[in-house]
C-alpha cells in the first residue's frame, strides 16, 4: 500500500474512532480545505473544525471506501451519518474527497457532496424549498463559520 493511500486509510480511521488528534496530525501546516460549507480553510481552521464536528457529533458514523493515492494525490468516498444540532434531523452525506499531499502530508483537502440533498435532510422545509439557492447555501456558510470562530475562542 502506498504510504499516501496509508495516510488516508489511517485518517478516516480515526474519523471512525472520533480521534481528531490523529485526524489534525495528517495535515501538513500550510494545508487548505474546502467544501460545500467550509469555505478554503487553513490548517489551523480545518483542525479545529474536525474537533469541533467530532465533539458535537456525539451519534456520528462514518464509513469509508474506495481509498487510492500516489506520491501526489488521492482520493476516497466516505459516509457519513449524525444528527445536525441546529434541527436535531437525521442526516446521511455521500462525500467524494480529493486530496493532495506533501512529505506526507495532506496539503489541501477537498470534499463534495450534493449541498441540496444535504439541505433537505438537516433543514427540512427551508432546506426543500431553499436549499438549491445560493441565499441559503452563503447563510449556511456563515452560519458554520461563525461557529467554527467562536469553537477556536474557547
Amino acid at each position: 500500500m502506498h504510504p499516501n493511500q496509508q495516510l488516508l486509510s489511517s485518517f478516516y480511521e480515526a474519523f471512525q474512532q472520533k480521534d481528531y488528534a490523529t485526524m489534525q496530525a495528517c495535515y501538513a501546516d500550510t494545508a487548505m480545505f474546502t467544501d460545500a460549507v467550509f469555505q478554503n480553510l487553513d490548517a489551523a481552521h480545518v483542525r479545529n473544525m474536525w474537533e469541533m464536528l467530532i465533539k458535537r457529533g456525539k451519534d456520528l458514523e462514518l464509513t469509508f471506501s474506495n481509498v487510492e493515492a500516489n506520491d501526489t494525490t488521492g482520493s476516497a468516498d466516505w459516509t457519513a451519518t449524525y444528527t445536525f444540532n441546529q434541527t436535531k434531523r437525521r442526516v446521511v452525506n455521500h462525500v467524494r474527497a480529493n486530496f493532495a499531499f506533501e512529505n506526507g502530508k495532506i496539503v489541501n483537502h477537498t470534499d463534495r457532496f450534493d449541498f441540496y440533498n444535504w439541505s433537505k435532510q438537516a433543514l427540512g422545509l427551508s432546506g426543500l424549498l431553499l436549499g438549491w439557492t445560493g441565499f441559503m447555501q452563503k447563510k449556511v456558510q456563515q452560519t458554520a463559520l461563525k461557529s467554527l470562530t467562536e469553537y477556536m475562542k474557547r
